[in-house]
């Protein structure tokens, strides 16, 4: 009976990775629609979010299933906890590309407003947040999952900074609003994207190390029990 426990759990990380894989891509080829100003790409995002979708929904099945048959001890259950959380994040994920994608197509029916630059440095951290999340939970890395969770403030950041320089456009310029607020938007989905990467990261300190970095809740115990 463990062995087949642990060979559905050995799977479920598996489909967990897969899931992780199509988001990356999603969120990859929805920059690209972007920069490119691609609209088929932009297409082929939208189309994406079905797979994404049912692969969410099959393992959410599966780690119920687990958790209702074999009444898995605190450890395993707290590892299938936690994969239900990140299934949960990596389909909101891919919920950001289609609406960056979504975004992309509305602006392709204007001339390009300004050269991107700080909304692809966005992405790029973005992506590289999801990879070294999932990372740090198939390596059980507590230490690569803290640092994923720091680089938030930077991506943060950023959205502020495109949020004010688009601003001044849209004051200068009223004929702007509409492709300001769409890049608005594009950053806003980006800085979601790092939110739930930093989510993933954060559940595994939990489940490498039992602590809550959530909402800076250790930083807080931290200075409550210093002198």
């Amino acid at each position: 009976m463990q062995r087949h426990f642990d060979e559905e759990l050995t799977l479920l990380n598996h489909e967990i990775l897969r899931m992780g894989g199509l988001v990356e891509e999603a969120i990859g080829k929805a920059l690209k629609a972007l920069v490119e100003r691609d609209a088929t790409l932009a297409q082929t995002v939208i189309r994406s979010d079905d797979p994404i979708n049912l692969l969410e929904v099959e393992i959410e099945e599966r780690a119920l299933q687990l958790i209702a048959l074999h009444q898995p001890a605190a450890s395993d259950l707290r590892l299938l906890a936690m994969v239900l959380k990140i299934n949960n994040d990596l389909e909101r994920m891919g919920d950001q590309a289609v609406n960056i994608a979504e975004r992309t197509l509305e602006l392709l029916k204007e001339p390009l407003l300004k050269p991107l630059i700080d909304i692809p440095r966005m992405a790029q951290l973005a992506q590289a947040m999801v990879k070294d999340s999932l990372d740090a939970f198939v390596r059980r890395d507590a230490q690569l999952a803290r640092d994923v969770c720091r680089r938030d403030d930077e991506v943060d950041r950023l959205n502020d900074q495109v949020f004010r320089e688009l601003l001044t456009y849209m004051m200068g310029e009223p004929k702007t609003i509409t492709r300001a607020v769409d890049l608005i938007l594009v950053g806003r989905h980006l800085e979601r994207i790092a939110d739930h990467a930093t989510n993933i990261a954060e559940d595994v300190v939990y489940l490498v190390q039992g602590k809550t970095v959530k909402h800076h809740l250790e930083e807080r115990h931290i200075h409550a029990s210093t002198p």
